[in-house]
């Protein structure tokens, strides 16, 4: 994690104190903070490490998605499509916060009566400035949460109120053209889902879902939605606590998974290909300033990830993941502004635009990355 064992030594006691309950003083605790913002910031932490992808520091596109303002309510999600439009997801007047209980503590949305948002939740956006180039949705949903769009231009969302898993085709975006989950009916059999997080989807056309706020599980589903496997299982030892976003590594073999209140990033065996090589186990990425982490996406062998509040001491800013080397090699964030809430996070298809989404303010951020997505050509030419 740091480039120098005696860079963490130090940094390792008095984390191992402060975890074992013993009373470090609020100075010390600042000091540990402290020391490891500087070893994160130290530039050789990014070029220490030798990436089989080329990679940049992602850079803001600064006045990008201005147009959005006062627009649109809570942008849940974000994703983009085959014309490298992103493509986002909000909640129009409606919003979910600590603030604004809309379940009950058996997760049954209780605000039934208020009916489906009444205006176009899913906006395609123009990649140069943000504005809205298409919009729909109006009437479908209840409680929007993520937003995939595969690679047939499909569009995959989840509705936590709903508690269902909708896809809907590019020439028909009325009526889903699968559901997966019972509606308005939340449960942890294997037909159900509580209030599901985030969606992926394999180019072999297998289904992934984060099940994520009640159940902490992923559920792989075949192409015309046949349960195929649940994980973690017992034997796996893995636990999840709220898996709030997913991404598909193809190229590895990897589904990595944005582990929110566990404050890390996890990733296990996607069984995408019997010719493939398998992962022995699951493994996490986990590092002191991670935080709780809300969105994840990836091209080629990297993983770019964002957190959110967590502590006053644990800025709230974006990362880019070696999940090969269970490592983070970069640290970014916007240079106009900071972070508030990021929520969800895409890259573009060609892999050289990044965006994410915020649910107050409620905007999207666009920053270059321009990197060279070798891994997911090679893959697409195998269509294994």
């Amino acid at each position: 994690m740091f480039q120098r064992r005696s860079d963490w030594v130090p940094l390792l006691l008095i984390f191992t104190l402060t975890a074992a309950g013993v009373v470090v003083g609020s100075d010390i605790r600042e000091i540990f903070y402290s020391r490891i913002r500087d070893i994160l910031d130290t530039p050789p932490f990014d070029q220490e490490y030798s990436l089989t992808s080329p990679t940049k520091h992602p850079v803001e596109v600064k006045n990008w998605g201005s147009q959005l303002e006062g627009k649109v309510g809570q942008v849940s999600g974000v994703s983009v499509n085959n014309f490298f439009q992103p493509v986002i997801f909000h909640r129009g007047p409606r919003s979910w916060d600590a603030r604004n209980q809309l379940f009950n503590n058996s997760n049954y949305y209780i605000r039934l009566e208020d009916g489906p948002i009444q205006e176009d939740t899913i906006l395609i956006l123009r990649p140069e400035d943000g504005s809205i180039a298409e919009s729909w949705g109006k009437g479908l949903f209840y409680l929007p949460h993520g937003i995939t769009i595969d690679h047939h231009d499909n569009t995959w969302v989840t509705d936590i109120a709903m508690h269902q898993v909708l896809k809907f085709s590019s020439k028909d975006r009325n009526v889903p053209k699968l559901r997966l989950g019972e509606l308005f009916v939340p449960g942890s059999s294997e037909t159900q889902f509580c209030k599901p997080t985030s969606v992926a989807i394999a180019m072999s056309g297998e289904i992934f879902v984060a099940d994520g706020y009640c159940n902490n599980r992923i559920m792989k589903f075949s192409h015309p939605g046949k349960l195929i496997r649940i994980f973690p299982q017992n034997e796996e030892f893995l636990s999840l606590l709220i898996p709030h976003s997913i991404t598909l590594m193809h190229s590895v073999n990897l589904l990595c998974v944005a582990d929110r209140e566990n404050m890390r990033v996890a990733c296990l065996d996607a069984e995408l290909c019997s010719n493939m090589k398998r992962s022995s186990s699951s493994f996490t990425i986990h590092q002191p300033d991670l935080g709780r982490v809300f969105g994840i996406a990836s091209i080629g062998n990297l993983s770019y990830a964002v957190n959110g509040p967590t502590s006053s001491h644990i800025p709230i800013q974006g990362f880019t993941i070696d999940p090969l080397g269970e490592r983070i090699v970069d640290h970014w964030k916007p240079l106009s502004k900071d972070f508030s809430n990021p929520h969800d996070i895409a890259i573009s298809p060609d892999g050289k635009a990044l965006y994410v989404s915020e649910i107050g303010p409620n905007k999207v951020w666009k920053f270059t990355i321009d990197h060279q997505p070798a891994y997911e050509i090679s893959y697409r030419s195998k269509h294994c």
